[in-house]
């Protein structure tokens, strides 16, 4: 499919022929730089009392302070879109697809950041409500800004985007993911695995809301799934966070609960490795690296969501064991879990989060008649429209009997502590696998524009369609890079809350909004259950909620662009 048959018939050369866009986006980044700079001392101005800044003033200005956040993850986005750019340029690797995607990302965040960016589909959030005045978006404006929105997202770059990705055909070419040799070797291996064992199934177990089979956990285990960043002399691999988001994006690119099986682990791994004694380490790491034993998490509880220092579920030392009850919410996979990273209040005196404790609370592995098996334990499912491979489960916990040997880190009161020590790696991989599902839902897309004929012709032909395909090229790319860059940032031992924070938020509504269109895309075809971009959307859904609501995320972010 060439160019030709995708270029709208304008009569007129609209601007698409940016030289070098790779300079002209480095080129822009002072101008991004200043208005962030800007935002914020705007924000910080109005959320501040008696010169330091009001956590409740920002609470009343939320709007405000989550556009901020918005504002900075653009600016991140765009820098780290740029240093991809220049990466694959140093390499001789950074053809006309890369191009244009610059081109076009750069053309379309520039423009948003100068009018109004997107916290969702009926908030925008523009200069001004920020504190900004004209005069702040005039210099932000700069020659070289001009220059890019005015030849950056233009119907002709878009149409050329379409027909390059097109021309490769079943295999479609999206662009250079910036991978060195064994992370490209990585993702082959997983994307293979993937299309074989995972995509051809994947819609029947979400229509039948089927666990995942044993069989398919058991081959991951084997491929090293659950043990990707655990230490080699721990039983895992030693690899990075860079690599977790490959291994993450190739799995949820065929099923989000596929990919979302490591997660459990990578969190029960994380809170040992940082949290656990030596002891604990040798003895958990090694069964869950080879996959002998799954765990879950168990933090929530019914009406605190977010609000974890609400936590009521209490654990009363009785001896050498503790005896947990309580009530927790949204366990994910909870009756096949062998262990539960479990979430108590120990001290009841202690306020909010200083009272909380976390165990490594084991378990037998209930089934699908008998889910919950355990004395002092019981549990129910909580159906729910995607997201299905693993379950969600409600779960009562009365006189229930851990270990006082598996109380993390033989130290009670940590166990908020601990689990913040989780975050970074939980928001990077949430970002990788929301990554991974706006990629499935391009491909999903693509594939149907390309096939359904209308009008005697494929509907990839309409300017309307396959610029929504254009545009989710472009925003997978960036939502990839950003992701990439808070794992290289967390990889470096370098703090990364605010970049892990920032890929998930971005991320999380990339994949919403490239699931939204794909649907769209198939019409009438995509309201039906038999097509799998119904469930691609609906599993693109749930990334906007778990592992920090995108207003907790935007409130987290702006706090720490304030307060820093």
């Amino acid at each position: 499919m060439s160019a030709a048959q995708l270029r709208p018939q304008s009569g007129h050369d609209d601007g698409t022929a940016i030289a070098d866009p790779a300079a002209l986006a480095r080129s822009c980044l002072p101008a991004i730089k200043a208005l962030v700079t800007a935002a914020t001392n705007a924000v910080r101005q109005r959320v501040s009392k008696n010169g330091a800044v009001s956590a409740d003033a920002i609470e009343q200005d939320q709007g405000a302070a989550h556009g901020l956040a918005w504002i900075a993850t653009y600016g991140m986005a765009l820098e780290e879109l740029s240093a991809w750019a220049d990466r694959l340029a140093a390499e001789g690797q950074f053809g006309r697809i890369e191009q244009l995607i610059v081109q076009i990302g750069f053309g379309e965040y520039l423009d948003q950041l100068a009018s109004g960016v997107p916290m969702s589909q009926l908030e925008i959030v523009r200069p001004r409500d920020l504190g900004l005045t004209q005069s702040d978006v005039d210099a932000f404006l700069t020659a070289h800004v001009r220059s890019m929105i005015a030849g950056g997202n233009t119907p002709n770059a878009r149409a050329e985007l379409a027909a390059l990705v097109a021309d490769g055909g079943a295999a479609a070419h999206f662009g250079n993911m910036g991978l060195d040799e064994t992370l490209t070797m990585v993702r082959d291996t997983f994307r293979k695995f993937a299309e074989a064992r995972v995509l051809p199934f994947a819609h029947e177990w979400h229509l039948k809301d089927q666990l995942i089979p044993l069989s398919v956990i058991e081959e991951m285990a084997e491929l090293g799934v659950f043990g990707l960043t655990i230490p080699e002399n721990l039983g895992g691999h030693g690899l990075g966070k860079v690599a977790m988001c490959v291994v993450s994006e190739e799995l949820s690119r065929a099923y989000i609960g596929v990919g979302s099986l490591g997660t459990r682990s990578e969190i029960a791994a994380e809170l040992i490795m940082t949290g656990g004694t030596d002891d604990q380490k040798a003895h958990w790491l090694p069964k869950i690296a080879s996959g002998e034993i799954l765990p879950t998490a168990v933090f929530t509880e019914p009406n605190t969501g977010s609000d974890l220092a609400s936590l009521r579920t209490r654990a009363v030392r009785e001896g050498d064991h503790w005896s947990v009850t309580g009530n927790k919410t949204w366990i994910t996979h909870a009756a096949r879990a062998d262990v539960m990273t479990l979430l108590v209040r120990t001290d009841p005196n202690a306020p909010g989060y200083k009272g909380l404790s976390m165990f490594l609370a084991e378990k037998p592995r209930g089934d699908a008649t008998n889910p919950f098996p355990a004395e002092g334990m019981t549990g129910g499912e909580i159906e729910v429209l995607g997201y299905r491979g693993m379950k969600e489960y409600e779960i009562g916990f009365d006189g229930f009997r851990v270990s006082h040997a598996n109380l993390l880190g033989q130290k009670e009161g940590q166990g908020f502590k601990q689990l913040m020590a989780t975050f970074e790696s939980a928001r990077i991989q949430t970002a990788a696998r929301a990554v991974g599902v706006a990629q499935s839902a391009l491909d999903l897309g693509l594939k149907y524009a390309r096939e359904r004929v209308q009008f005697s012709r494929p509907i990839y032909e309409f300017p309307r369609v396959f610029s929504k395909i254009a545009m989710m090229v472009v925003e997978v790319m960036i939502a990839r890079q950003i992701t990439f860059f808070a794992a290289r940032e967390k990889d470096a031992g370098r703090r990364c809350d605010l970049e892990a924070g920032m890929a998930k938020l971005l991320g999380a509504r990339v994949a919403w909004a490239a699931a939204d269109n794909a649907l769209q895309i198939h019409g009438g075809n995509g309201f039906a259950l038999e097509y799998p971009v119904s469930r691609v959307l609906c599993d693109a859904r749930i990334l906007n909620i778990f592992e920090g609501a995108a207003e907790i995320q935007a409130q987290v972010i702006a706090r720490r662009l304030l307060e820093s």
